[in-house]
């Protein structure tokens, strides 16, 4: 017979949350989001509206002496029509904050995607549960890092031991906006995104709103952050607005300065950092838009191309060149009279001898080992003493990285 205590239920709230900007209450639970409803509504985009709800840099954190964790969950993975099977989401175990536990959760519902023909099909399946065992009885503090590339729906938490909330800690927030790079793309899981790795490095608290493919100077963003309360902030721009060929030269330059300057109505004097481009050879010189390589896809393999014309670049159709040239521009206009503004090159983060080293396997985003690199720059970069987003000491954690608050 067992003598192993019996599971407790505890009800997931917003205090056992970090992370998330809203939790939405679903028939099966509670859905992570980093865009607020008022966003959400304003929002016409698909891709949007499935990145936002993929919880990059959301966690359940928890103070306990349980030696075990479950948490059920309905993730919804996304499967692409002729491309390699994609990898389940990962669920990493942190305790006292080092990673000690990797798990996945089976089931869940299944979303096909066709880029060739641009559709896509849910088809519904079941809650799953993902196991943490054989911790410490030991009191510490937990926390399950949920998947940053698979929307995931919160059923229930069980542990063998009460679970309280982790009071909060005398860490900056650091809010973060970008692209798919930013989310993570092609991570090897949630904690090892380079925001991830960056916030670990720097001792400061992620807020991620790097959203794949939607990094697009979007105003319902721009008011996101402007609303989020953060110690520091960074913003990198470039690559969904030449891969996505949304925009023009004469829209960006405008659409930079309306997105800072919203972002700086609610935070005036907190440290803004623009990042600019990472080095992505196939559109440095060649606009957009991107294009799912047809040749590598008859081979099993997802990749991309530049299909853009360079000779429309005199026209004002944007490459990455052009992008850094003008947000170097933009941020020297501006930092004339905002001493908290900073700007990033990319290419210090991932540049040509990156690219020979450590090449875009799919020609637009980095892979695991890339990811880690690029972490490791940025907190060097940017965290260090007398860096931009230099942790000052009376700096106090902001209460949006508790959780939910809406």
């Amino acid at each position: 017979m067992s003598t192993r205590p019996p599971l407790i239920t505890t009800p997931l709230t917003d205090d056992l949350l970090r992370g998330a900007l809203e939790l939405e209450r679903t028939a099966n639970g509670l859905l992570p989001h980093r865009l607020p409803a008022r966003a959400r509504a304003q929002n016409t985009d698909g891709q949007l509206a499935m990145a936002e709800a993929q919880p990059s840099g959301v966690r359940v954190v928890l103070r306990t002496r349980a030696t075990r964790v479950e948490l059920d969950t309905l993730p919804t993975k996304r499967v692409y029509v002729g491309a390699p099977p994609r990898p389940d989401g990962a669920y990493d175990l942190l305790v006292d904050g080092r990673l000690v536990g990797r798990a996945g959760v089976n089931g869940g519902n299944t979303l096909t995607i066709d880029m060739s023909a641009g559709t896509a099909e849910t088809r519904p399946g079941p809650v799953g549960t993902v196991h943490f065992g054989g911790l410490s009885a030991d009191m510490k503090d937990v926390e399950i890092w949920l998947p940053h590339n698979e929307t995931t729906e919160l059923v229930a938490l069980r542990t063998d031991a009460p679970v309280d909330p982790v009071p909060v800690a005398d860490r900056a927030v650091w809010l973060h906006h970008g692209s798919s790079i930013s989310q993570g793309s092609d991570a090897a899981s949630p904690t090892t995104t380079w925001p991830a790795l960056a916030a670990s490095l720097g001792g400061v608290e992620l807020v991620n709103l790097g959203f794949a493919g939607s990094a697009l100077l979007d105003p319902f963003t721009a008011r996101a952050l402007r609303d989020t309360p953060a110690d520091l902030i960074s913003v990198k721009a470039g690559i969904n607005l030449v891969n996505t060929d949304v925009m023009r030269l004469r829209a960006f330059t405008p659409a930079v300065h309306g997105f800072l300057d919203t972002v700086r109505e609610g935070h005036p004097t907190t440290p803004l950092l623009v990042v600019s481009p990472i080095l992505c050879p196939i559109h440095e010189t060649t606009p957009g838009p991107s294009a799912p390589d047809h040749s590598a896809l008859s081979e099993g393999r997802l990749s991309f191309s530049a299909a853009g014309d360079p000779a429309e670049t005199a026209a004002g159709k944007l490459t990455l060149r052009t992008i850094r040239h003008e947000l170097a521009r933009i941020v020297a206009q501006r930092a004339a009279e905002d001493p908290h503004l900073h700007l990033l090159d990319g290419r210090e983060l991932y540049g040509e001898a990156d690219s020979v080293d450590l090449p875009l396997p799919d020609a637009l985003h980095p892979d695991a080992a890339t990811h880690r690199r690029i972490g490791e720059r940025f907190a060097r970069l940017a965290f260090r003493a007398g860096g931009p987003l230099a942790v000052a000491g009376d700096r106090r954690r902001s209460a949006v990285a508790r959780g939910g608050a809406g």
